[in-house]
């Protein structure tokens, strides 16, 4: 595997750090290479470029706003006996704690980047963007994404769609309870989806939702810092609404109130934020459910019923 690293980089030197790491879905490790040092993740589902491609495009997409520190992606590699390996820039980080407020701005900056550049377009009375493959972000007027991306490891449904709630409940719940009735067949999951699906369009009255660019699955494991400043890493981006961001924020801590102080004095809270914070609450917990068990099933299933209240 290391020699076919060595290959793929175009390295003489490939010398492991001893530094590791790995979360829930992937392992990793740290390597000194004839560019400085870089980190190597590594993951043997079949699935793994989808994976590995999807957050190549994220950290290439939030990189392009020049709002947030996330790690350089340098290459994913095919590993031979399946799987994948994702070569990235190595970040000396520790846990978030002086920048908390720091990274809160930080947030809303690259939220408010879509939006900002389509106001710019507006202001000039002409298009902007370079094409595929260029230095500069277009203005992207619809959900979605170019690209699967996976929170976690299941592949995220991100068509285009010009409709936020469309967007959110045909792409974002359905499939993940297609997933638990296809596993578990659970009658009272079946039945809260079929009341609520049709309720989601009145959470959403007289709000008017710009498409922002998002990590995707903001929760503390994935957030850090450096010398320099707050970095976030492991993205599953898509274009959506900004609130949804801030939902598994929520759900497992790490996030002080300095960084929610600093996220909403630059975009305040809209009417109905805490209804809406629970229904995007929702598609963690499922999603949750789809990759580690029933121990998710209760929290997704009184998510559900708090909304039909």
């Amino acid at each position: 595997m290391e020699s076919l690293l060595k290959k793929e980089l175009n390295t003489s030197i490939l010398k492991s750090t001893g530094c590791g790491g790995g979360g829930c879905i992937s392992q990793g490790t740290a390597y000194d290479t004839d560019n400085g040092r870089i980190f190597v993740k590594f993951n043997h589902k079949s699935k793994a470029r989808i994976m590995f491609d999807g957050e190549m495009a994220s950290l290439e997409a939030i990189l392009q706003t020049n709002t947030v520190k996330v790690p350089k992606p340098i290459k994913v590699i095919d590993l031979p006996d399946g799987g994948a390996m994702f070569a990235m820039e190595y970040l000396d980080m520790r846990s978030l704690n002086r920048y908390s407020a720091k990274l809160g701005e930080q947030m809303a900056d690259l939220h408010l980047h879509n939006q900002n550049l389509g106001m710019k377009i507006k202001a000039e009375e002409q298009t902007i963007g370079k094409g595929p493959g260029q230095s500069e972000l277009q203005y992207v007027d619809r959900f979605g994404f170019h690209t699967s991306t996976c929170c976690g490891y299941i592949p995220q449904v991100n068509d285009w769609c010009t409709d936020w709630v469309a967007f959110y409940t045909n792409y974002k719940l359905q499939p993940q309870l297609e997933m638990i009735e296809k596993e578990y067949g659970d009658r009272e999951a079946r039945e809260l989806w079929s009341q609520l699906k049709i309720k989601i369009p009145d959470f959403f009255h007289d709000i008017d939702i710009v498409p922002a660019l998002l990590h995707g699955d903001l929760w503390g494991g994935n957030v850090a810092e450096c010398d320099s400043g707050p970095v976030i890493f492991d993205p599953a981006s898509f274009y959506g609404h900004s609130e949804f961001e801030l939902a598994i924020a929520g759900m497992f801590g790490g996030f002080g109130s300095s960084f929610y102080s600093a996220y909403h004095s630059k975009i305040p809270k809209a009417a109905g934020f805490d209804k809406r914070l629970k229904l995007y609450q929702v598609f963690h917990y499922l999603n949750h459910w789809n990759h580690f068990g029933t121990s998710y099933r209760s929290s997704s299933l009184s998510g559900m019923r708090s909304l039909l209240k």
